[in-house]
């Protein structure tokens, strides 16, 4: 109890802190646009499958807190994932699936799919659909500025995104990466006019060889929460992976009659 505790205030202070004013370097253009698509690199898992369990607590201000156990298998390669919900028994059976660039959410009480997006939320939570796969800012946004920073006590580049596609979850983005591991520290999201929507810490990771996975994400969304007792709080949501593993999966994971299955 006392390490979880440890931990979570290790994220939360991640998601306070404020750069560190010092003379901030710039990077050259050049330097920048490598270290990007090092970043995206880094969230992919491309040469072999990825599964693992994820744990989901969200923390409703003022309601208490919810929590959601799920399986996902993640293949890279092809744009395929698979997420199962495990629990709670309420939503037990319920499943994602994304192929051929679409996804779909299967629900056994009407046993069918329907069509959702990547821009969606994640069964209502703080996290996004897109969130649970590779990310590709140096494709999808042009570079603003690129600085070393310091978040805490990480050495840091901070990047200011602008979207350069439409097809994007948010138009702006702030993100600190560690540059000696090209890893996502942490990440703020705006709107088009400059409003905060939401921020995401990944405070440590987990190492198999060559691949780096998040120990746990915190997402705070700015735009749901309540005032309790005189000041704001709020939502946000943990995620917690573990049981990690690159172990090739069977094709029919990711297809719907898996799903549906799994569901019964």
């Amino acid at each position: 109890m006392k390490t979880k505790k440890i931990i979570s205030y290790t994220i939360l202070s991640l998601l306070a802190l404020s750069t560190a004013l010092f003379a901030e370097e710039a990077l050259t253009k050049e330097e920048a646009l490598l270290l990007l698509q090092k970043t995206d690199a880094s969230t992919a898992f491309n040469g072999t499958d990825f599964s693992a369990n994820y744990s989901l607590v969200q923390d409703k201000p003022g309601q208490g807190k919810n929590s959601m156990t799920a399986i996902m298998y993640r293949r890279d390669s092809d744009s395929s994932y698979t997420i199962l919900i495990t629990g709670p028994a309420k939503d037990k059976g319920k499943g994602y699936v994304q192929f051929d660039s679409n996804i779909w959410f299967y629900d056994p009480k009407d046993n069918q799919f329907v069509f959702t997006s990547a821009h969606d939320k994640f069964q209502g939570s703080n996290a996004n659909n897109s969130d649970f796969t590779p990310q590709h800012y140096a494709r999808d946004y042009s570079i603003e500025s690129a600085v070393r920073v310091k978040l805490g006590s990480l050495e840091c580049v901070q990047f200011t995104l602008k979207a350069a596609v439409t097809d994007v979850d948010y138009p702006l983005i702030k993100l600190w990466v560690t540059e000696s591991d090209s890893l996502i520290r942490k990440r703020e999201d705006y709107s088009l006019s400059g409003q905060l929507l939401r921020t995401m810490a990944i405070p440590s990771y987990q190492k198999y060889e060559k691949f780096s996975v998040p120990d746990k994400m915190l997402f705070v969304d700015s735009l749901r929460g309540k005032k309790i007792n005189g000041k704001m709080q709020y939502e946000k949501t943990q995620i917690t992976i573990s049981n990690v593993s690159f172990a090739k999966q069977s094709d029919t994971v990711y297809t719907k009659k898996y799903v549906e299955n799994m569901s019964k």
